[in-house]
């Protein structure tokens, strides 16, 4: 739940009135893109922190009855149908921003990036959301448009989102990570590797996805740097990261969002010199 930091620093920017008109997520970073769009500083909080207490979010029960370590039926829809989660679709409809969510087709390899004509709903814009935050063998899959869904991060860019953006011409980034400076994956071990090659015996594209993808992270990771060395993109890193992706603590995520939000209460002035030459 390493979004509970994200989260923190998402809302200094609400906060402060500040919205972009272009968003885009992948992972969890749809979650917290979404709630942005939505504008939403209750939602955005309590999404990676008041929301693990929730029984029905998940844990081991639910995965050992085979609705996921994340209930993803309960996580994405089933939270808001209950109240217990609601999104504020009405304003996220109004938002005139660009919204763009990437996910991984299994079956063929292929990226996608939905846009609002993929949104049209509120059902429509949560399938988008889940899809992209499906990690294998932690959340059961859905199908969308006839294909069966993966976390986006096995996709172009390996769970970075600045390439998205790239793509849609735009040419100043603000961009949000939930690593700290200097970090880098590793290579995946023996025993890893064998436990993918395993699991995802009967799909290869995504296999390989997940085989690759500390490389291509790393890769991805170079060329933001390189955009953030010529000017064109600012990238905000957590000064530290105390939680892990499947922390359930809600101590922990909630000291991890107080981080997030302090670090983004010191970092104000330098995003505004960034994006308004203040």
């Amino acid at each position: 739940m390493r979004a509970s930091y994200v989260s923190g620093l998402v809302n200094v920017l609400l906060e402060q009135g500040i919205y972009f008109d272009y968003v885009c997520g992948i992972s969890a970073g749809a979650t917290v893109a979404t709630n942005y769009v939505s504008r939403d500083m209750v939602r955005t909080k309590r999404s990676f922190v008041d929301f693990a207490a929730n029984p029905q979010m998940g844990g081991m029960k639910s995965f050992l009855d085979r609705h996921g370590f994340f209930n993803a039926d309960y996580d994405y829809l089933g939270c808001i149908e209950d109240g217990s989660m609601p999104f504020d679709w009405q304003t996220f409809q109004a938002n005139p921003a660009r919204v763009r969510i990437q996910a991984f087709q299994r079956d063929t390899g292929r990226t996608v990036v939905w846009g609002r004509d993929h949104m049209q709903t509120l059902e429509e814009l949560m399938a988008c959301v889940r899809a992209s935050s499906t990690m294998p063998g932690i959340m059961n899959p859905i199908e969308v448009d006839g294909h069966v869904m993966l976390d986006g991060s096995l996709g172009a860019g390996a769970g970075l989102p600045n390439h998205i953006a790239e793509d849609d011409g735009i040419e100043k980034l603000f961009v949000i990570t939930s690593r700290p400076a200097g970090y880098r994956k590793h290579e995946l071990s023996p025993v890893r590797r064998r436990g993918i090659i395993h699991i995802m015996k009967d799909h290869p594209y995504a296999r390989n996805a997940m085989l690759t993808r500390p490389e291509r992270y790393n890769e991805e990771l170079a060329h933001l740097e390189e955009l953030e060395k010529s000017g064109r993109a600012l990238v905000v890193r957590p000064r530290e990261m105390p939680v892990s992706r499947t922390t359930r603590d809600v101590k922990e995520l909630e000291h991890a969002y107080l981080l997030g939000h302090e670090q983004g209460i010191a970092e104000l002035p330098r995003w505004r010199e960034f994006l308004f030459g203040e």
